[in-house]
Formats: C-alpha cells, sequence, structure tokens
C-alpha cells in the first residue's frame, strides 16, 4: 500500500466523526487536503457544517469545494479538528509545522473539544525529533534567536522559499530546528514559549484526543487516557 493510500485511510476514518451541526477545525497539509475533499464531498451529499480553516491554503481549498468557512471570531467554540502531523510518538506528542502553519493550527486545536490527527504509517516515530522542529519567530527576532537554538542543542536555519526567506500566512519567519532527537519534548516547548521574538513552535503536547495512522494492515487508532 503506498504512502498516499494510508494517508487516504487515515482522513476517511476521521471524516466519520464528523456529524451535522459541528464547527470543524480544518488542518493544513497533504494529508488534512485528503480530509478536506472527503469533508467536500460529504457536504455536497448534504452535511451541514461550518468549517475554521488553519491556513490559506486550506480555507481555498474549503470555499472552493463548497464548505461554508469562518473565521474565529464568528464562531463560539469548535466541536472538532481533523489535522495532519509531521511526526508522532507513543505519547501522542507532536512535531508540527512542516507546511509552515503550526500556529493557526495550534490556536484552531487548543480551543477544540477534540483533536483528530491522521498521518500514514511512517509518521509515528519511537522518539520524536528525526523531523526538524519548526518555530515561528518574528522577523526583528530571527538573527537573534539562532544562537539561543543551537544552545537548546539543535542545528538551527531559517526556512527558505526559493531564494527569500518563507513567509507564513502572519508574515513571520520559520527558524527550522534539526535536533536529530528530543530527549525532553516539554521541556523544549517550554524554553521555546520563553524565548522573546518566538511565536509558536511545532510541538503539540497533551492536545491530540484520537490519532488514526494508515497503515498496511488497515487504520491504527490511539486514544488519550481518560
Amino acid at each position: 500500500m503506498t504512502e498516499d493510500e494510508q494517508k487516504q485511510m487515515a482522513a476517511a476514518a476521521a471524516v466519520e466523526h464528523i456529524k451535522d451541526g459541528m464547527v470543524v477545525g480544518l488542518g493544513t497539509g497533504s494529508t488534512a487536503a485528503k480530509m478536506v475533499d472527503l469533508v467536500g464531498a460529504r457536504v455536497k451529499d448534504g452535511l451541514d457544517i461550518i468549517a475554521v480553516p488553519t491556513s490559506e491554503a486550506t480555507a481555498a481549498q474549503a470555499r472552493g469545494l463548497g464548505i461554508k468557512v469562518v473565521g474565529l471570531d464568528e464562531v463560539s467554540v469548535i466541536d472538532l479538528t481533523i489535522d495532519g502531523t509531521d511526526e508522532v510518538d507513543p505519547q501522542m506528542r507532536l512535531i508540527k509545522g512542516g507546511g509552515g502553519a503550526h500556529l493557526r493550527e495550534k490556536i484552531v486545536a487548543s480551543l477544540s473539544d477534540k483533536m483528530i490527527v491522521i498521518a500514514e504509517n511512517k509518521k509515528m516515530v519511537d522518539q520524536l525529533g528525526a523531523f526538524k522542529l519548526p518555530v515561528e519567530v518574528i522577523p526583528f527576532a530571527s538573527g537573534a534567536l539562532l544562537p539561543k537554538m543551537e544552545a537548546l542543542g539543535a542545528e538551527p536555519a531559517i526556512r527558505m522559499n526559493g531564494d527569500e526567506p518563507f513567509r507564513t500566512d502572519e508574515n513571520n519567519l520559520i527558524i527550522d530546528c534539526a535536533f536529530g532527537k528530543i530527549e525532553d519534548p516539554e521541556a523544549i516547548a517550554l524554553t521555546l514559549s520563553l524565548m522573546p521574538g518566538v511565536v509558536e513552535h511545532g510541538l503539540f503536547i497533551d492536545m491530540a484526543d484520537l490519532v488514526l495512522i494508515g497503515t498496511d494492515e488497515g487504520v491504527k487508532s490511539f486514544e488519550k487516557a481518560e
């Protein structure tokens, strides 16, 4: 089974959790895009929902499929968010931000009653850190923050888009931090959050309620312990 097929399986399993009348957070990335397509098909068949996208790209995709899109200021609660991930460990801790949308993704997830994470099998890892940890920073602080991230044990680099620095939807920069292995994700998350100039990092800790992983044997699910 291809990775694309595994993503599709996980996305389809997640969409089954969407019910009429829900406010749904729509994630960003290749797996989330498959989920949005499936939501669009269900909306065409009569599903009645309101969607809060986590990026301008997802918003454009959703509108093109006829999904009603609103901003955070137009809803009082988000019932369910479905999003992809770049890595997920056995404790359901995530690294997100490969697509540069982790700031909006984390805001939407934090306001959601439930977060479902979808991914192909290779995203399940024993330890976070092989994927570079994205850290969104304000441009003014980027140069000063590089040595601070080196001091944490990372090899940091400003993400580029061709010859120019990559810009997020909020017009910030991203520093990708290559740790190799993150021994203490909670400590790194706290340290980064306290750095002036850091807007948000890609460690999502204690946010996922259900993880759905597409594998050759079907969809494996992991649920947060009560």
